[in-house]
């Protein structure tokens, strides 16, 4: 099989020699000095600096696979990078690591699959649900190559879900494992556009292509696409408070050149740094974090792949290799302060990050206790890069997710777009007048009237409401609509009103946020009972329908909490208050405390 020999255990001898102010790392092929902690910026002097400094030239023509990792392979072959790899993956058994020139090697070959073998042709759409595999990042950078707009999916979607994806977005190919590959045969008869089907596996499958073994019999050459910076490279299906998920679609500019914020600034990487993003593989975060930002820096991409978030496994790991920059939802750090931290060290770790939702400060404090290190938060959407964060050198307001990223100039305004006094709650916004950003989406794709919901007069509206402090500092208040950020995953509503009604004990139901103590807020859902359930023993009740929620939709959505009323709160013209019922539920853990 092609990738074999590149799945092969590698027994490293790890020799870590503690100095006063240095530590080194020692593994097959490898030496890294670890540098001293330090708060001081890596990539620039200070905020305004920064923001001043930030001017980018957006080209006519741009591909990040020949603009970027094309020229750190060169940098690799003439020996001005470090001899870190692009890629590090492990498990619990093996490890596999490519160089910038591998990872270009073996994306050449997967290119050629693709166009040769599969005759997709440019802008044609492809589906991607892969697990933290290495084989993931190739696709990735195949999709690039060959101007085709990728559409991630994260491993827990359903067959429903899957179904939708692939009739909404017309992919023409799908690309998965054995484990998935009989979900996508369920519903792959009501899928039109879907011609094409690639399987991530050692057997073969009736009707799949073999991706390894195709990969093995076409040419390593292959001459990148000439995209156009504004040209879709990518969609995101995000979750929205009504209908189905919304396509969220970025050019080749918006994140190819875009992401540099993230990687340069708020990660502040360089090509002598090793960055562990935790992030699931179908979401926008890990394309941030897991592919443009840290190699746009031409740094080392770490990958551990877990069966399930195991917080012993995170700080071994975090401990065992030479990871200088780590970023993960504020839901594993709430999980990781709980450990005893007397059974590990962190020599190598430097910089630590959280996105996804607010942090609690007092995990903050916690962490700075285990590792000596500050969290900086940082704000995004699927349809933005960074909006705004904690950089280094910056004073840390625990509760503020800092100020404005360079690129966007961030606002607080009310609901006409004009911006309200500091000190004063409002929308938190970004000016798109007279100049857009480049790196803000281009849009819902095939729903022009919900992509111009998101604008109000200059302003692109994020959906979040918030308020700016006399310092600039900005701070999270709460979402303008329904949507739920449960440890790191949106949640709309109605995708878990819509699971929960097809069981027959359900009349209606309104599914709102309720606090949580480790993961900050879950979906909690109030049901109304029909007749025929409402003697039913309620603890058991409750737990079938949860199951029911997981069998039908991704189960990261199934509500952890429900509460059977007679009724729910609705408007004169019988829309659900919803907001009545999240202000009961918040309004609850107020009084508690």
């Amino acid at each position: 099989m092609y990738l074999i020999a590149f799945r092969k255990a590698l027994l490293n001898q790890r020799l870590k020699n503690v100095c006063k102010n240095e530590v080194f790392w020692r593994g097959r092929g490898l030496q890294i000095l670890c540098r001293s902690k330090s708060t001081v910026p890596k990539n620039y002097s200070d905020y305004e600096s920064m923001r001043r400094s930030y001017k980018p030239q957006i080209p006519l023509h741009y591909n990040f696979a020949e603009d970027v990792l094309e020229q750190w392979e060169m940098k690799e072959k003439n020996g001005q990078r470090s001899s870190l790899p692009a890629l590090w993956w492990v498990n619990d058994i093996e490890e596999v690591r490519w160089s910038f020139e591998e990872l270009c090697f073996h994306s050449r070959r997967l290119a050629n699959v693709l166009c040769q073998v599969c005759g997709l042709e440019r802008g044609d759409r492809i589906f991607l649900i892969l697990p933290r595999v290495p084989e993931w990042w190739l696709v990735n950078v195949a999709c690039i190559r060959t101007g085709t707009v990728l559409i991630p999916g994260t491993y827990q979607l359903t067959a429903r879900d899957i179904r939708h994806r692939l009739q909404a977005s017309g992919a023409k190919c799908v690309i998965t494992d054995e484990t998935l590959a009989p979900l996508l045969d369920s519903v792959a008869s009501d899928c039109p556009s879907l011609r094409t089907k690639l399987l991530l596996s050692h057997r073969a499958r009736h009707n799949w292509g073999n991706m390894t073994q195709l990969m093995g019999t076409v040419s390593d050459e292959h001459v990148c696409v000439n995209t156009r910076s504004e040209e879709p490279m990518t969609i995101f299906f995000t979750s929205g408070t009504t209908g189905s998920p919304k396509m969220t679609q970025h050019s080749h500019c918006s994140f190819g050149l875009g992401l540099t914020v993230n990687g340069r600034y708020w990660l502040d990487l360089t090509e002598r740094d090793v960055f562990w993003n935790t992030s699931d593989t179908g979401w926008a975060k890990s394309a941030w974090s897991s592919v443009f930002a840290p190699w746009i820096q031409g740094a080392c991409v770490f990958v551990h792949h877990m069966p399930r978030f195991d917080t012993s496994t995170v700080l071994k790991t975090l401990s065992r290799y030479p990871i200088t920059t780590f970023c993960t939802a504020p839901t594993a750090y709430r999980m990781l302060v709980q450990e005893d931290k007397s059974r590990f060290r962190f020599q190598a770790l430097e910089h630590c990050l959280c996105a996804g939702e607010p942090i609690n400060p007092e995990v903050m404090w916690k962490w700075k206790e285990l590792t000596r290190l500050h969290i900086y938060e940082g704000y995004g959407q699927t349809e933005t890069v960074l909006i705004a964060g904690t950089f280094k050198g910056m004073k840390i307001k625990p509760g503020s997710f800092g100020k404005a990223a360079p690129g966007y100039d961030v606002q607080v305004v009310d609901e006409d777009g004009t911006i309200v006094p500091q000190g004063q709650e409002g929308n938190l916004a970004i000016r798109v007048k007279p100049h857009r950003p480049f790196s803000l989406f281009t849009e819902y794709t095939g729903e022009p009237e919900r992509t111009a919901e998101c604008f109000r007069g200059d302003f692109y509206l994020t959906g979040d409401r918030g308020m700016m402090d006399e310092e600039g500092y900005l701070w999270f208040v709460g979402r303008a609509d329904d949507v739920i950020l449960s440890a790191g995953y949106r949640i709309g509503p109605f995708e878990v009103e819509n699971a929960l009604i097809e069981h027959p004990a359900v009349a209606e139901s309104a599914v709102v946020s309720s606090p949580d103590p480790v993961r900050g807020e879950v979906v909690k859902a109030f049901v109304v009972l029909t007749a025929a359930f409402k003697k039913r023993e309620q603890k058991g009740l409750i737990q079938e329908l949860q199951m029911h929620v997981k069998s039908v939709t991704a189960p990261y959505k199934y509500p952890r909490k429900i509460e059977f009323v007679d009724h729910l709160p609705k408007t004169v013209s019988g829309k659900i208050r919803r907001v009545e019922l999240r202000k009961k539920e918040w309004e609850q853990k107020t009084s508690l405390n």
